[in-house]
């Protein structure tokens, strides 16, 4: 689909998205897994909300940070997945200017948002282990909420820009989007106008939100570690460390494919093969979202004795 006029206005503009390029004859093999892990990844978070908000008991500050997780996860994976499927399905890679716009916006706003529900995660942790007796007062339900709001708060005043950044721009026929969903730079690309803004906002977004959550994050751990091997048990270290596994795995799932992703699409467009890098993409929005509840679930005590007892009282009224 091509547009005839130099500058066409946005509402008559008309993108297709053509999914992996290169491995179309792959899609529908592709999409098998994706499918299975967005179910997986749907079933397991709402799972995972439910047994928080059903269970007293899980009604901590650690166990809330997870349903906001769990939530984000929803999300991140819904807002992308669906039209994902209907391309490697049906071949419907059609998709409007404004609602590929709206797509890039939640995506983008979703991962800010998780991104700041991890660093308080790590915050959690910090406090858990290097201010044990002051836990209960320090993480009150009335902070984690503000929070929990901060965070989206954040994310919105980080993320509505980029909506007035791909609107200034001119658009004269290239509406072809080699992707599988609509991101800031892939819309921002396809434009005839300048884009060093969109470029450098990208980039500054990405240091003063993601990656300085990545540093914070990082000194909450070097301080847990150094608390953690200030500790005489040994059973009691490897306890703590324990606790701390599931949270460094969830973070290494979350960032490592988003920064590949990031720096891939800005300064290795002409090194990284294009359907390997629109294939990692595509994986990093089911991948986190599907393992985060599994995860929790086999590192996390508590959730594995929930899990146990809802299974067997609902066996027992089937």
């Amino acid at each position: 689909m091509t547009v005839s006029s130099n500058h066409t206005n946005l509402r008559d503009i008309w993108y297709t998205m053509t999914g992996i390029p290169g491995l179309e004859y792959a899609h529908i093999w592709i999409s098998i897994p994706i499918c299975f892990m967005y179910i997986v990844s749907v079933l397991g978070n709402t799972f995972l909300l439910f047994l928080i908000f059903t269970e007293r008991s899980l009604h901590e500050p650690m166990y809330l940070f997870l349903s906001m997780l769990a939530l984000a996860d929803i999300f991140l994976s819904t807002v992308t997945t669906p039209k994902m499927l209907a391309i490697f399905w049906f071949q419907d890679g059609g998709i409007s200017f404004g609602c590929c716009v709206s797509q890039m916006y939640f995506l983008h706003f979703i991962f800010v948002a998780e991104s700041a529900i991890l660093l308080a995660m790590a915050f959690d942790r910090y406090v858990a282990i290097c201010h044990p007796l002051r836990y209960t007062t320090i993480l009150t339900p009335s902070v984690i909420g503000k929070m929990g709001i901060a965070s989206v708060i954040r994310s919105f005043f980080i993320c509505f820009p980029l909506v007035f950044l791909v609107y200034r721009l001119a658009y004269c026929g290239r509406n072809i989007i080699h992707h599988s969903y609509c991101e800031h730079m892939g819309i921002a690309r396809l434009a005839c106008d300048n884009i060093k803004i969109n470029i450098y906002y990208g980039v500054i977004v990405a240091l003063f939100s993601t990656c300085l959550d990545v540093v914070l994050i990082i000194v909450s751990y070097a301080l847990i570690l150094c608390t953690v091997f200030r500790i005489p048990s040994q059973d009691a270290r490897l306890k703590t460390l324990g606790t701390c596994g599931s949270h460094v795995c969830v973070i290494l799932l979350f960032y490592t494919p988003a920064f590949f992703s990031f720096f891939a699409h800005r300064f290795g467009g002409h090194h990284i093969p294009l359907h390997v890098h629109i294939l990692l993409a595509n994986l990093y929005v089911v991948v986190p979202p599907t393992l985060n509840p599994i995860i929790y679930g086999v590192k996390t005590k508590k959730v594995q004795e929930k899990f146990v007892h809802v299974f067997s009282v609902s066996n027992k009224f089937c």
